[in-house]
């Protein structure tokens, strides 16, 4: 008896099942009667539900009216051959939009009956605006050393030629001569932000418990500007150290918290969900050599609010773009250099009740661990 059958035979699941089940990639069997039959472990995360329960009820039941995917099973299924379409967007009830590539294909000896396979590009997508952003990164960083120059010797001078004619200046004058000084010091303090981007020097990565970061920021959160929020984890306990920067992972958890709590300001059932899990199967081609860098980690933060408009989101991490009255639109361009200086990705999905970012960062390994 060969090994496959053997392992077949002492799990209990047929062979078929036993495959489908290993493949990474979402896979259902629709039966005649349009309800699930099957449903592999990448279907139940896909769906974000059990396959005991996927097969209780119709596809239809998981998906959004006049879904493109009904559409093609029905087709598959009225003309008994493969069918295969790329790009289409699906809409999940629970967990929002989903880009897929999907065949249908029929099943033989079953009438009526097809094998849905889903391929998800939205980790493709999301390494393209990676590269997309590292370059807006190397842009902005050109832009900030010119401010650093050009700009903060200035504002010395300014600052100090108004401290000068503080001194002979009447009672009234006094109170133009102090906004000149705080105005020269706004300034300065915005362009010593923007120095962020010039910094490119290698990260120091040391193994980061990454829920201790988590709880810190949750902790400062909590006594300060998100008192009135209600906090929620969903750590995986099991998840190695991420290969990083501890203070600069909490500014960038911190500025994604501050950004939700801004967000349900007012709000009296606001919510901010702390969730991390283990993705395997994520690789970025990084540096000259496009070394292939593991991004296993995936920490998220999701709120309740009321979404992120239309005309901001796909230019969210760009610098100066915000949707906040008063915002610098700095603080998201920041995460997003700090995030692409550890070799990581950072998405956002946003829709009215639920707005998440996602953040895939790269694995500790020790240097024992990295020799071949």
């Amino acid at each position: 008896m060969s090994g496959l059958e053997t392992s077949r035979e002492s799990s209990g699941m047929p062979l078929h099942e036993a495959l489908l089940s290993a493949f990474p990639h979402p896979i259902v069997c629709i039966r005649p009667d349009a309800r699930v039959a099957f449903a592999n472990p990448a279907a139940e995360q896909f769906f974000d539900t059990s396959a005991a329960m996927l097969k209780r009820h119709d596809l239809a039941r998981f998906l959004a009216p006049d879904s493109p995917l009904l559409q093609l099973v029905a087709q598959a299924q009225a003309r008994g051959i493969p069918a295969s379409v790329h790009g289409i967007s699906i809409i999940l009830p629970r967990l929002g939009e989903r880009v897929v590539d999907a065949t249908v294909t029929p099943v033989t000896d079953i009438p009526d009956a097809v094998l849905v396979v889903l391929q998800e590009r939205s980790i493709a997508m999301k390494i393209d605006r990676h590269m997309t952003q590292k370059s807006l990164g190397n842009s902005v960083a050109s832009m900030a050393a010119i401010l650093a120059h050009e700009i903060k010797n200035p504002l010395a001078g300014i600052k100090g030629a108004a401290q000068l004619i503080e001194q002979h200046a009447s009672e009234a004058d006094r109170s133009l001569t102090k906004l000149i000084c705080d105005e020269t010091e706004r300034i300065r303090n915005l362009v010593d932000r923007t120095e962020i981007f010039t910094d490119q020097r290698q990260l120091a990565a040391h193994p980061v418990n990454i829920h201790e970061v988590l709880e810190h920021v949750k902790r400062l959160g909590a006594s300060s500007f998100a008192k009135s929020i209600h906090f929620v984890e969903g750590y995986d306990p099991s998840l190695p150290p991420v290969a990083g920067d501890r203070d600069r992972l909490v500014q960038v958890f911190l500025n994604l918290v501050k950004n939700a709590a801004d967000a349900l300001a007012g709000q009296a059932d606001g919510e901010i969900v702390l969730q991390t899990s283990f993705r395997a199967g994520v690789h970025l081609a990084v540096g000259e050599q496009r070394a292939r860098m593991s991004l296993p980690l995936e920490v998220s933060v999701r709120d309740n609010g009321p979404g992120i408009p239309d005309g901001v989101r796909q230019s969210l991490f760009e610098p100066f773009v915000t949707s906040k009255p008063k915002g610098q639109g700095l603080g998201l361009a920041i995460v997003s250099k700090i995030v692409g200086d550890h070799g990581g990705t950072i998405e956002c999905e946003s829709e009215p009740r639920r707005t998440i970012f996602r953040c895939r960062l790269p694995m500790y390994k020790s240097v024992q661990e990295k020799r071949p």
